[in-house]
């Protein structure tokens, strides 16, 4: 069994979400990474945030990853760190790494749908969000 830290923040939260959904297809590319490194060190929610709990948080990821009901502790633990009015930041960061590397794979697009359904996203506000992503990561 993975061992959880004594309190994940939600900061830690929102980092995981983003960490799972770039392993969510086994393949955590480079884009995804620098995607999740930018919005660590730009976006006002990780201000204060210790960018040496990257790599811890990571590793919770992907340790809950690789056991048998994982996927169901790590959706218990960002509901138990995150407050509710984040549910929706934490959706919009999925989909930006998600989106990260042009393209959005069929487990990362899985993935993103057990995302808004664990965290009780509407739909009409979850394609909002969509859409948003898809336009940041246009190319021309």
């Amino acid at each position: 069994m993975t061992k959880l830290p004594p309190s994940m923040t939600a900061q830690d939260a929102l980092l995981a979400v983003m960490v799972a959904v770039s392993a969510s297809d086994e393949n955590v590319r480079t884009s995804e990474l620098v995607a999740i490194q930018r919005i660590v060190n730009h976006l006002p929610v990780f201000a204060d945030y210790d960018p040496d709990r990257i790599e811890q948080v990571s590793r919770i990821v992907f340790d809950l990853f690789e056991e048998e009901e994982g996927l169901d502790a790590f959706f218990g633990l960002l509901r138990a760190a995150l407050p509710e009015k984040l549910y929706e930041t934490a959706y919009a960061l999925a989909c930006d790494v998600g989106a990260a590397d042009g393209a959005l794979y069929e487990q990362e697009l899985q993935f993103l749908q057990e995302i808004r359904d664990e965290l009780m996203i509407d739909r009409l506000h979850a394609a909002a969000i969509e859409r948003g992503a898809r336009a940041r990561h246009m190319t021309i």
